[in-house]
C-alpha cells in the first residue's frame, strides 16, 4: 500500500504544474519560454588580452640600457634624505653606470601637499639635473600614475619603498624595482645584461 501512495503523490504533484498553453499565462510569458528552448546554443566568450610589449622578451627587457631612467616615488626620496644618501651618487654605485632621475608632476604634487615638513626634501628635486614628467591624467595620485607609465614605456626603473607599490610592479613584466635597505640602494629584478650589477 505504501508505494501506491507515494505513486499518487507524485502524479498529484505534476498535475498541479500550470502547462504552458494554460489561459492564465500572459502571452509575454509564453513567447519568452519558447525562446529559451529556442537558444540550445551555448554563446561564446570573448576574452580580452592584452597586448604582449615588443620590448619584451619573454621576462627580458631589451629597452634598459645604460643611460638607466629611473621614476622616483615620494617615499623613496624621504628615505634618501633620512639616511643620508645623495641620489646620484648613489644610483650610480647600485648601477655602475649613469642614471637619469625622473619626477612626474604627481610626485611634486604629493610632496607639496605633504607641507613644511618636507620642504628639503622639495629643495632636492628642484634640482636641474632631475628631469620632469608631465601627466595629462586627472588627479595627483602618484602610484597609480607610476603605475601607468611603467605599463605604457619599458623604459623605466622605479624607485620606491612603499610595499603596495612595489606589489603592484611586480606584476608587470620586465620592470625593476630600486629601494632603499642598509644605507645604500638596492635593484630587484635587474637583467644581468648591460653591465648590471649582479
Amino acid at each position: 500500500m505504501g508505494k501506491i501512495r507515494q505513486m499518487q503523490q507524485k502524479f498529484a504533484a505534476t498535475k498541479r504544474r500550470i502547462s504552458l498553453k494554460d489561459s492564465r499565462i500572459k502571452k509575454d510569458d509564453r513567447i519568452k519560454d519558447k525562446k529559451k528552448k529556442k537558444s540550445k546554443i551555448p554563446e561564446m566568450k570573448i576574452i580580452t588580452q592584452t597586448k604582449a610589449s615588443t620590448a619584451l622578451f619573454f621576462n627580458y627587457n631589451t629597452q634598459l640600457g645604460p643611460p638607466y631612467h629611473v621614476l622616483l616615488d615620494t617615499n623613496f626620496i624621504n628615505f634618501s634624505i633620512k639616511t643620508k644618501l645623495d641620489v646620484f651618487k648613489s644610483m650610480m654605485d647600485c648601477l655602475y653606470a649613469k642614471c637619469i632621475p625622473y619626477i612626474t608632476d604627481c610626485v611634486m604634487a604629493e610632496l607639496e601637499k605633504l607641507g613644511r615638513k618636507y620642504k628639503v626634501a622639495l629643495r632636492i628635486i628642484k634640482d636641474p639635473r632631475f628631469k620632469r614628467l608631465t601627466c595629462l591624467h586627472k588627479g595627483t595620485y602618484a602610484d597609480d600614475c607610476l603605475v601607468q607609465r611603467v605599463t605604457e614605456h619599458k623604459c623605466y626603473i622605479v624607485a620606491t619603498n612603499d610595499k603596495d607599490l612595489k606589489r603592484r610592479i611586480r606584476k608587470i613584466p620586465g620592470v625593476p624595482i630600486m629601494y632603499t635597505t642598509r644605507r645604500k640602494y638596492s635593484i630587484e629584478r635587474m637583467p644581468d645584461a648591460y653591465g648590471a650589477p649582479s
